[in-house]
């Protein structure tokens, strides 16, 4: 039986397959390390932290550090808005950009420039917190919850990456069905949709991630609303309590059950990311496609 030939690799190619595998070893060291870390501290006691050291494991394992975050007040009310805000948001926010992003692709759109180049000047330019908050106020978003949906259904960058991606779609899908008499909604829903799934999906894990940690919006907008509060504003708070109990001197008295701001934000941390974490592998093909396909265009 004849072997296959194998191709023979020069010099070259050898030095450069372990230059890059060193490199890329290093990479992921650097990347994975900082969250070992923090997962460590985590688990580790709060005062033992404090004197250092910790690296990729805890030393004086507890978890009293996640008890201290289980046990807040608000926690399950964050935890439901948290969701609900990153689910509807994600939903609406990913459409509503896509329609946008469809209409600016499109040719027969005389002004696409010209709203195109307004949406950009938004990257660059801000009103500031207190014109928004008097606008949000005058269209009665302050303490509701849709002060986390509407103000953020279009994001410049996102539409812009997605009209780059529907750019460099054939116009002969677009073509064949209007000659087959098929409206722009249709063709919008039926056509541009199903063959924007890696950008669209890109898309939505960037607004997903945004309304998971965002938290800031809360104390502006809802700071006296319980039933509007979310996870991370509760962690926020939790943190900030944290830190002026370790200022006090008799904490020091019950050491075993102390918690510290460090220990409380590694263990916050791992909390909040643990969801995105959860659905990041689900979308990582389409990710990975939407950003190599819709962030260039030939």
């Amino acid at each position: 039986m004849r072997k296959p030939n194998r191709i023979k690799k020069s010099p070259y190619d050898i030095a450069f397959i372990i230059i890059n595998t060193i490199v890329l070893t290093i990479f992921c060291i650097i990347t994975l390390y900082p969250i070992l870390n923090t997962l460590a501290i985590s688990f580790n006691e709060a005062v033992d932290t404090l004197t250092g050291g910790i690296r990729l494991l805890p030393r004086k394992w507890t978890i009293q550090n996640y008890k201290t975050v289980f046990n807040m007040k608000n926690l399950m009310t964050g935890a439901y808005i948290s969701v609900m805000r990153t689910v509807i948001a994600t939903f609406a926010q990913t459409l509503a950009t896509a329609l946008l992003a469809y209409i600016l692709a499109r040719k027969e759109f005389y002004f696409n420039r010209v709203v195109s180049l307004i949406f950009v000047i938004t990257m660059y330019l801000n009103a500031g917190i207190i014109p928004t908050m008097l606008l949000y106020k005058d269209l009665h978003l302050t303490n509701s919850f849709w002060v986390y949906i509407i103000p953020g259904m279009v994001y410049a960058y996102n539409m812009i990456v997605i009209r780059t991606y529907m750019n460099g779609l054939p116009d002969s899908f677009v073509e064949s069905a209007q000659v087959d008499g098929a409206g722009h909604v249709r063709i919008f829903l039926k056509i541009i949709l199903p063959l924007c799934k890696p950008v669209l999906a890109t898309v939505a894990l960037f607004i997903a991630v945004y309304q998971w940690n965002s938290w800031f919006d809360v104390m502006i907008y809802n700071p006296s609303r319980e039933n509007l509060t979310t996870l991370q504003f509760e962690l926020m708070k939790l943190l900030s309590a944290v830190s002026q109990q370790s200022g006090d001197p008799n904490a020091m008295k019950h050491a075993a059950n102390m918690v510290t701001p460090e220990s409380v934000r590694a263990a916050a941390t791992i909390v909040t990311a643990f969801p995105i974490v959860c659905l990041y592998p689900f979308l990582q093909r389409y990710f990975v496609t939407g950003l190599t396909i819709g962030g260039v265009k030939e």
